[in-house]
This record gives structure tokens, C-alpha cells and sequence, in this order.
């Protein structure tokens, strides 16, 4: 009998609240807006805080704001008014050469992977670690650490086209998360992907949620984003309309009982295990 149907079903918790008043968020907008060139606005007085060990989810149609929001925390983009703070500083006006800085303490990860076609899965990683000065010691021991945590030993001197998608987004994951930051930012971290990878996916995603870093997801993927459980920040036409706890969710469940969970509730591959 599998241990999901012997342990004592525990109570089921909120999700996770918005970061109390009181407490300096990872991430805080006040009344953030960004107008591109030629006028179109993409984000129209956004506030919002979340705090730190959250998982939440930015949700909406295509163009409604969301990866204009991911660009912005990562000063790719800059907004037009407000403020953007992490962890309690403005990101605003830090000088340019500093953003290498910030950036240090946030993992990225894209529906595009942005791999380097020309090396291999460890170098791809490595790279992450290079450019901020890592040593070799340093790299040679963090590296091999995060490719097991993401599943892809045996691929180490693999090239991006040599994997699958599902693959490659783990080595995307892995390169976001080898230095562990407090923030990881993931644009339509599932967009390319089938159904049952894309579970795998956010079972990484929440494996790393469950060591304390805040992850923001943005995704128009709604059948998952339900189950998933989580806090929903919905945007349209650049406007928050909804930031909402999704659902209830048990606070001790495991990332193979998650993925159970969510293959069951989604209808992929369930075979064999318990609803």
C-alpha cells in the first residue's frame, strides 16, 4: 500500500497569504506602470507584495502584462512610475553596473530555455557561476549538485540538441538555481511542453520552493495553475484584477506526492497510482 493512503491525512491549510504589512517583502510593487514606445501600456498601476517563501503565480492572456512584470524585476526593462523594491531595496535607480549584482540573487528561467547551443549541460550551468566569479573549486563542487538535483546526471557532457524540451528546461532551471538565490523568476516555464513534462517541471519548480526560495511563475497554463493551489495574481490589460489564495493545499506534501497529486487531478498518466 503506498505510503499516500497509510499516513494520516493531515489538515489542509490556506495557501500562502500575502506577505503581512509588517514584514519587508522579496518582492514589492507600488503603483507600478510601464508604457512602451508608440504608447501601449503594458502595466497600468500594479501593486502588489510577496513575501518571502511564497509560490505564486502571475496569470493572464497573452499581452496582458505578465512577462513585462518578470522583465522589470529583473531590470531588463524599467518602469515608467512607481517603484520595484527587492528585499526592501529600490531597484529603480541602482547604477547599471550593479544590476550584475541584483541579478545574482535572482534565478531566471524561460519558455525558450536560452541555453548555449555550443556547450555542454555542465558548462551551460557552469556558466552561471563563472560570470559572477565563482572559483573552480567553488564550481567543480556546486555544479554536479545541481544537474542531480534536476535529474540529468548521466547527461553532463550532453549538448541543448541532444535533449528533449523537458531536458533542456532543466538545465535552465539548474543554471537558475546553482548559485541558490532567494527569487526565481520563470516566464511560461511550461509553454513548449506536454502535459506530463510540464508536471515534472513544476515539481522541480516546487522542490526548490520547498527550501525556502520565493518563486514567481508567470503562465497562462489556468488547468494547472489550479491545481497547483497556490496564490494568483491575475493581470489584464496591464491591470491587476484578482490576488487570491487558490484552494487549499497540505503544507508537509512532498514533491513525489505533489506530482501524484497533480497527475491524478489532471488526468495524465495516473495509472497505477492512488487518487
Amino acid at each position: 500500500m503506498s505510503r499516500l493512503r497509510t499516513r494520516t491525512a493531515p489538515a489542509l491549510v490556506p495557501a500562502q497569504k500575502p506577505a503581512p504589512s509588517g514584514d519587508v517583502p522579496v518582492v514589492e510593487l507600488r503603483n507600478v506602470s510601464k508604457v512602451y514606445d508608440g504608447g501601449t501600456v503594458a502595466v497600468d498601476g500594479a501593486s502588489v507584495r510577496i513575501g518571502r517563501g511564497e509560490f505564486v503565480f502571475l496569470v493572464g492572456p497573452t499581452g496582458c502584462g505578465k512577462s513585462t512584470c518578470i522583465r522589470m524585476l529583473m531590470k531588463e526593462l524599467e518602469a515608467s512610475s512607481g517603484d520595484i523594491l527587492i528585499a526592501g531595496k529600490k531597484i529603480n535607480d541602482i547604477d547599471r553596473s550593479k544590476v550584475p549584482y541584483l541579478r545574482r540573487n535572482i534565478g531566471t528561467v524561460f519558455q525558450d530555455y536560452k541555453l548555449l547551443p555550443n556547450r555542454t549541460v555542465y558548462d551551460n550551468v557552469a556558466y552561471a557561476l563563472q560570470v559572477i566569479g565563482e572559483s573552480r573549486e567553488e564550481i567543480r563542487r556546486k555544479v554536479p549538485d545541481i544537474i542531480r538535483l534536476v535529474g540529468l546526471s548521466t547527461k553532463l557532457h550532453n549538448y541543448p540538441d541532444e535533449l528533449s524540451g523537458g531536458e533542456q528546461q532543466r538545465v535552465s532551471i539548474a543554471r537558475a538555481f546553482v548559485n541558490h538565490p532567494p527569487l526565481l523568476l520563470a516566464d511560461e516555464p511550461t509553454g513548449n511542453l506536454d502535459p506530463e513534462t510540464s508536471i515534472g517541471i513544476m515539481q522541480l519548480i516546487y522542490r526548490i520552493n520547498k527550501t525556502g526560495t520565493t518563486v514567481v511563475v508567470a503562465t497562462h497554463d489556468k488547468e494547472m495553475v489550479d491545481k497547483m493551489r497556490r496564490r494568483v495574481i491575475e493581470l489584464r490589460d496591464g491591470r491587476i484584477i484578482r490576488d487570491e489564495l487558490s484552494g487549499m493545499y497540505r503544507p508537509d506534501e512532498s514533491t513525489t506526492e505533489f506530482a501524484v497529486r497533480l497527475r491524478g487531478e489532471l488526468g495524465v498518466g495516473i495509472e497505477g497510482h492512488p487518487n
